[in-house]
């Protein structure tokens, strides 16, 4: 855990000043007035409450609701909770294989872990936990649903999962030791496939490695493709790894604060371990944080060809603060926002492809009537981009697989490929397959996945 304790000590600094500056603009009577009121609540609520209860959860829970007050990823993290984040950066814990986030009241799914029991059940991102063992989900933070899900391996839980346009689903999920790779590769013809499926401590190792490995498998490989769908974040350090790896020169990406003057800029160092080679990215509305670093700093560079659909939008910046070395928990809170190289702004936003391509037709229904239902900018209390700028909202994919593409088969994958294939150049692009839905502006999709123009 040497990065987060360093990121936290760091920001503790910054931290002190903000709450100074805060304390020259409003009275501090004032402040310690709301403390006092804080007191008189809770002493009213401990005689006068209908059943005994319990300080400690008290206090945490108005720990966790001022923090989450702020925007949707400031938490408070109590010991357990501050455990866990620890356990998922070192790569290994017990559950079911959930990134998760809450707005209004709803718990929705980022990302499910690769080869988790969530994952393997069909659980999507964007899905909505409704309910757990039967009780209702709605109004839970993301902590206490983090509890619920977590327990002994070999236990199982039933969660209720809501999908737009589907009826409820209720699966039956059984807890397992988590141990996530981080990367994995294979080769695939010509080309080099890589996964990362989140950013840990053991990313940037497992990148090298396991391009050493294909290089070894194929030494004539022509290209690679990097998959970051459904990868819900993770490590800085680790993002700005992967993005070296691929990089000559230049700014990977940058982080600006609350002041002027509180930007940090990372840079990548001589050497590309492709060796120069084509590559494209894969993104959708999962791929979030650090996954849009790195999509961002390798278009921005124009080293890398992004295919797949706009991804999530999550360009904040959290730092973990321990509080009394993590005995008492540890505070998540946003600390600044990240901007590519070109200084566009991550937050809200998110990547764009250069080539927007749904997986399936359910796939592209949902992006053709749903504005904002799997992205950042759907949170009422997100961060503002900064810029100006705004997501696309719900439009028609401009390709997506027609109804007689074999189901079994990944047509973003083999879309990657195609671009592979054409030397990393969309110009030099084939038109896509026989069977494939390229829609035009002003379309939409019918129910059926048919495509037709507005008023018909």
């Amino acid at each position: 855990m040497r990065k987060l304790l360093m990121i936290g000590a760091a920001a503790a600094t910054v931290v002190g000043l903000g709450a100074a500056t805060a304390a020259g603009q409003t009275p501090r009577n004032e402040a310690f007035r709301m403390i006092s009121l804080f007191g008189d609540v809770l002493g009213i609520v401990e005689q006068a409450y209908v059943v005994p209860v319990d300080d400690k959860k008290l206090v945490e829970a108005a720990l966790q609701g001022m923090m989450t007050a702020l925007d949707p990823h400031s938490n408070y993290l109590p010991p357990d909770g501050y455990g866990e984040l620890r356990e998922r950066t070192e790569g290994h814990y017990s559950g079911v294989g959930l990134t998760i986030s809450s707005e209004g009241g709803l718990v929705k799914i980022i990302s499910p872990m690769d080869g988790g029991p969530a994952a393997r059940a069909g659980v999507n991102a964007g899905d909505v936990i409704s309910a757990i063992d039967g009780q209702s989900a709605s109004g839970l933070t993301v902590s206490q649903v983090s509890d619920k899900l977590r327990g002994a391996v070999g236990t199982s839980v039933k969660v209720t999962f809501l999908r737009d346009g589907e009826e409820p689903r209720e699966v039956t999920l059984t807890r397992e030791v988590i141990r996530i790779e981080s990367v994995t590769g294979r080769i695939e013809g010509e080309f080099g496939y890589l996964r990362i499926s989140t950013f840990n401590e053991n990313t940037g190792r497992e990148l090298t490695e396991t391009i050493t490995r294909l290089k070894a498998e194929n030494p004539a490989l022509k290209g690679y493709v990097i998959d970051l769908r459904n990868n819900g974040g993770g490590l800085l350090d680790a993002a700005i790894a992967v993005s070296d790896a691929f990089l000559e020169r230049g700014e990977i990406v940058s982080q600006r604060g609350r002041k002027p003057d509180q930007i940090m800029r990372y840079a990548a160092q001589p050497g590309d371990l492709s060796g120069g080679l084509p590559l494209v990215v894969l993104v959708n509305y999962g791929s979030a944080s650090a996954s849009e670093i790195v999509a961002g700093a390798l278009k921005d560079h124009q080293r890398a060809t992004v295919v797949g659909l706009t991804s999530f939008g999550k360009g904040s910046v959290q730092t973990v603060i321990p509080l009394r070395n993590g005995a008492d928990g540890a505070l998540s809170i946003t600390t600044a926002r990240y901007f590519t190289p070109s200084g566009s702004s991550i937050q809200k936003i998110g990547i764009e492809p250069d080539l927007e391509v749904a997986r399936s037709e359910a796939e592209a229904r949902i992006v053709s009537r749903s504005s904002f239902i799997y992205s950042e900018a759907a949170y009422a209390t997100a961060l503002d981009g900064s810029i100006g700028a705004e997501r696309k909202g719900a439009h028609v994919p401009h390709e997506a697989p027609g109804p007689d593409y074999d189901k079994d088969k990944d047509y973003q994958l083999e879309r990657a490929f195609d671009v592979l294939r054409a030397g990393g150049r969309l110009s030099q692009l084939a038109a896509a397959p026989t069977g494939i839905v390229i829609t035009a502006p002003g379309t939409v999709l019918a129910d059926n996945g048919a495509a037709e123009s507005p008023g018909e």
